[in-house]
């Protein structure tokens, strides 16, 4: 069995209209919301084998805080630029190529990708995972090469906004 977490970046800042896409960081509700999602996480007993981020200053960010609340070390934490503005396919290609010894996956990124893929995994229809949010899903797989669309169960979804 797999599992995996899609973590969509924390809120990031538009106040730096000289910085790249690529090199925008955090605003003051990505930097609170992150480690309140990380805290969520922790109170779940979640952790991953594995963090896996798209380079992003903002999703890396958001990985490191996430990291921090989970007890996973920042230098263990991957990145992958396939992540980056990543598609279904791509998304699905670089969670394919994930070592087996990895039970749980944890993946840092961007919409509207994670969103397209968390629906295409797991037969759901979710209108869009927003920032900070985090999807679980569930295959009843023993290699990461076999999951594919509408193969995954979603175990949860999470984002800061959301009212138990």
């Amino acid at each position: 069995m797999k599992t995996l977490y899609l973590v969509r970046h924390a809120k990031s800042s538009w106040d730096y209209p000289h910085l790249t896409d690529f090199n925008r960081p955090l605003n003051k509700r990505g930097k609170k919301n992150a480690p309140e999602m990380g805290q969520r996480l922790a109170a779940q007993s979640i952790s991953p084998d594995l963090l896996l981020a798209s380079p992003a200053k903002r999703a890396f960010t958001t990985a490191k805080s996430i990291a921090k609340a989970l007890n996973y070390p920042n230098e263990m934490i991957q990145t992958d630029e396939d992540i980056y503005h990543a598609g279904v396919g791509d998304l699905l290609s670089v969670i394919q190529k994930v070592s087996d010894q990895n039970r749980t996956l944890m993946l840092f990124g961007h919409n509207p990708g994670f969103t397209d893929l968390a629906n295409d995994l797991a037969g759901e229809l979710i209108a869009n995972v927003p920032t900070a949010g985090v999807v679980a899903i569930e295959f009843q797989v023993d290699q990461w090469r076999n999951v594919a669309p509408g193969q995954g169960k979603m175990l949860f979804f999470d984002y800061p906004k959301k009212q138990d």
